[in-house]
């Protein structure tokens, strides 16, 4: 197995983003599919850090968390008995409350 460049694997991180992938689904494919185990180990640098030194925008965890609660609220205002959505949000809440 040949061993891929920094400048390579910067390239794949840029193109999974543009295609609108997370840091997470980005690690994921480059563990899978390019045999990268660790992105910080070849090239010196997190996921995060490549995207922001090229200036393409990601969604971090309390971005994620904020767009799943707006989401909940709205089917509940049309599905007010939907008991399950009010623990889901409930649990939401919690896990923004962590991440504020």
């Amino acid at each position: 197995m040949a061993t891929k460049s920094a400048a390579t694997i910067e390239k794949k991180i840029i193109a999974l983003a543009k295609s609108g992938s997370s840091a997470a689904q980005i690690g994921l494919a480059l563990r899978d599919q390019e045999g990268v185990p660790d992105v910080k180990a070849v090239t010196g640098k997190k996921i995060t850090q490549v995207l922001k030194e090229n200036n393409i925008e990601h969604k971090t965890q309390a971005d994620m968390t904020k767009d799943h609660l707006e989401k909940i609220k709205a089917h509940l205002e049309k599905n007010k008995h939907d008991y399950p959505a009010q623990r889901a949000l409930t649990r939401q809440l919690w896990a923004a409350k962590k991440l504020a």
